[in-house]
């Protein structure tokens, strides 16, 4: 599996040993049961065959290695490791519902609230000497999270995992030479942003890039985000769940709960959303859906196409 050898590459089995302690707060423990392709594992397999299963917590490792490997810092570490800890099950279908279809980030307010409300991870930090406000606003950290099209830990992992899971367009050679010719550079702004020596190694990172913002902009992914956003406010809605279910409960438990309804008009949509031909998606009409555009540093230049 390339995720096994994602991991490989960023010395997983070397990690630091202060890391590994974090695994044990619940509110991480969680994301291991949130996929990273936002309900979609449930989804019709005539629209979507993914190569593995990824979760969110798979996302939130690798982040946190790879901001680890190019900086060696604790702080910035951490605050990776915990950057996607407001994810709730199905992921962007969530912002979807909320209307937030361009930035698909209305789920992030939660991220204080669940920080805060874990005493083991609170603990933790307090053994680390980390200040609690620096992992929740893990913003702050260029390296961690910067705004498009600039190259960021958490961008440059999507685009990996993504790559190995749905678009499947990457593969062992070129994780292997995107991990090795990492680095960090000053960009045109003065900030830390990771960036890379190799211009092939830039050109497949964005052309990976540049399939997954097509995927993403199809009619089908649109409709099947949109069928699933329905779907979730229709239950809670009606009772069947609770938003604060999306966050107590796993994604496989979470979609037994909708299935288990007595609810014919939400039983018809989830079967549809199982078993939905590709040929049979309709056309969509969602403004302005997130853009994907990535244009990272090649030798502190950033490049252009």
């Amino acid at each position: 599996m390339l995720l096994q050898y994602y991991l490989e590459q960023l010395d997983y089995n070397n990690m630091p040993l202060f890391l590994k302690k974090y695994f044990e707060c619940p509110s991480l423990i969680r994301l291991m049961s949130i996929g990273y392709f936002c309900g979609m594992d449930f989804a019709s397999e005539s629209v979507y065959d993914f190569s593995e299963y990824i979760s969110r917590f798979a996302h939130s490792l690798t982040t946190s290695l790879l901001t680890y490997k190019v900086t060696k810092d604790k702080t910035m570490t951490i605050a990776a490791l915990f950057h996607d800890v407001a994810t709730p099950c199905f992921s962007h279908v969530i912002d979807y519902m909320n209307e937030d279809y361009e930035k698909q980030e209305s789920t992030e307010e939660l991220t204080e609230d669940i920080i805060k409300s874990d005493q083991y991870l609170l603990k933790c930090l307090k053994e680390d000497n980390i200040d609690v406000d620096d992992v929740i606003n893990f913003k702050n950290f260029s390296i961690v999270d910067n705004d498009r099209p600039k190259c960021c830990a958490d961008r440059l992992d999507g685009v990996i995992l993504t790559g190995i899971g749905w678009t499947k367009n990457i593969s062992k050679d070129d994780i292997k030479n995107i991990i090795s010719d990492v680095r960090v550079f000053k960009n045109e702004e003065n900030e830390d942003e990771i960036g890379f020596s190799n211009r092939d190694v830039v050109s497949k990172i964005i052309d990976v890039s540049k399939s997954i913002d097509i995927y993403c902009h199809t009619d089908e992914d649109n409709y099947m985000m949109q069928l699933l956003a329905t779907i979730t406010k229709l239950s809670i809605d009606r009772g069947y769940i609770s938003y604060d279910d999306l966050y107590r409960l796993n994604e496989i438990e979470l979609f037994n709960r909708l299935k288990g309804s007595a609810d014919k008009e939400l039983l018809d949509k989830i079967y549809l959303f199982e078993n939905i031909g590709i040929d049979s998606i309709p056309k969509t009409d969602i403004p302005n859906v997130k853009i994907r555009v990535l244009k990272p540093l090649v030798d502190g230049k950033r490049y252009n196409y």
